[in-house]
């Protein structure tokens, strides 16, 4: 299983784009939120882009990742965005209400 990595997080302008491994469970949460809570804290940030180009699975840990981030964020009026969704983590994001608070945008 692939290892969560500080290139994983980048900023863009204002922008924190964190590219998701292709697991995301509760192991891989945990290095997910203390990276970005990192990031939320020392940078300026209003956006936070989750790619999720690599995953190919996410369990409830993820969905957690996600309204955790969503709630920080948008604190401060930022928003919650999502690239490279398969169908899969559509479905994901459709039974557990994500698609509410998460814009996903094609790619």
């Amino acid at each position: 299983m692939e290892q969560i990595t500080a290139e994983d997080f980048q900023v863009i302008d204002n922008c924190l784009i964190i590219q998701m491994p292709e697991e995301i469970d509760h192991h891989s949460a945990g290095f997910i939120c203390q990276g970005a809570d990192r990031c939320l804290v020392s940078e300026e940030i209003r956006n936070v882009v989750f790619d999720f180009a690599r995953t190919r699975f996410m369990d409830s840990s993820g969905i957690g990742v996600i309204m955790g981030r969503h709630r920080k964020i948008s604190c401060f009026g930022g928003h919650v965005y999502a690239v490279h969704v398969d169908k899969q983590i559509q479905r994901i994001f459709r039974l557990s209400g994500l698609n509410k608070i998460v814009e996903v945008l094609e790619s």
